[in-house]
């Protein structure tokens, strides 16, 4: 059973910064791309970052610039930095990972974000 346990989600002000983790239990991790998802109150989960196995980065416009995703192969952990944080960051935040060779989906159980005015 695959596990994701996000954490370092919390309450900023604008204009602050955040550092989430996610560590994957299991051996899957090495062979999985792995994503940063939101989803805000009444709105539909949006990607935020990928990362690929080869450490291949993606982001939505409205974070680049101002986050970055990285992984360590050797914690299972995959990380997303966030700066410049503002209100339209808030969100629940979903750790993912997706195995190619399976087509097995993975999500965590999320963290909250807050950012404050």
């Amino acid at each position: 059973q695959v596990q994701l346990v996000e954490s370092g989600g919390g309450l900023v002000q604008t204009g602050g910064s955040l550092r989430l983790s996610c560590a994957a239990s299991g051996s899957i991790f090495r062979f999985a791309d792995m994503g940063w998802y939101r989803q805000a109150p009444g709105k539909q989960r949006e990607l935020v970052a990928t990362i690929t196995r080869g450490s291949y980065t993606n982001y939505a416009d409205s974070v680049k610039g101002r986050f970055t995703i990285s992984r360590d192969n050797a914690k299972n952990t995959v990380y997303l930095q966030m700066n410049s944080l503002t209100p339209e960051d808030s969100a629940v935040y979903y750790c993912n990972a997706y195995v190619l060779s399976t087509l097995n989906n993975y999500w965590g159980q999320g963290t909250q974000v807050t950012v404050s005015s």
